[in-house]
């Protein structure tokens, strides 16, 4: 089973503000639910203050198997699977007949799972200091970057961003 990270973050490590997105872009959120959701059975791992940040339309993420990593053992809510550790999350996944795991956030969440993903989709969102919950801190030189899209600021997509790819050494 393939396991990866997708992020967006500002050119300081910016990832979230009041548990929100600090922007709106169109094109990233339908690159998340492409990936996510991909050409086969998929799950995606979140923190429970991420999934409480979902709208209700979409919350449990549909198409795929939603893990939540909770420490609260009596957490329940209908369309997730719940887990108290990493291991267990996986388990969750593999059990579900996953062919891609998405570690999709917070902040806590990625840092659990920073040494066990082997490509980070990250966003990189070209604006300064717009959040106050930061991504953790990783060694870019243990990865590679692909850099796949540039992309100005529109109607829909409020700053101009970067997808790349990161691919473990």
């Amino acid at each position: 089973m393939k396991m990866a990270m997708i992020v967006a973050m500002d050119e300081n490590g910016f990832i979230g503000r009041g548990n929100r997105l600090p922007w709106k872009l169109a094109s990233d959120m339908a690159r998340f639910k492409r990936l996510t959701e991909g050409g086969g059975f998929n799950s995606v791992i979140m923190g429970r203050k991420t999934w409480d940040s979902l709208p209700d339309l979409f919350r449990p993420l549909p198409e795929r198997v939603n893990i939540v990593m909770s420490r609260d053992t009596g957490w329940l809510a209908e369309g997730a699977e719940t887990a108290l550790y990493e291991g267990r999350a996986i388990e969750l996944a593999f059990a579900e007949g996953s062919e891609e795991c998405w570690v999709i956030g917070g902040a806590q969440v990625y840092e659990m799972f920073l040494d066990r993903v082997d490509e980070i989709h990250l966003t990189t969102v070209h604006t300064k200091d717009s959040g106050d919950i930061r991504f953790p801190e990783w060694n870019r030189s243990e990865w590679t970057e692909e850099i796949v899209e540039n992309l100005n600021s529109n109607d829909q997509n409020e700053c101009s961003s970067t997808y790349s790819v990161w691919t473990r050494i």
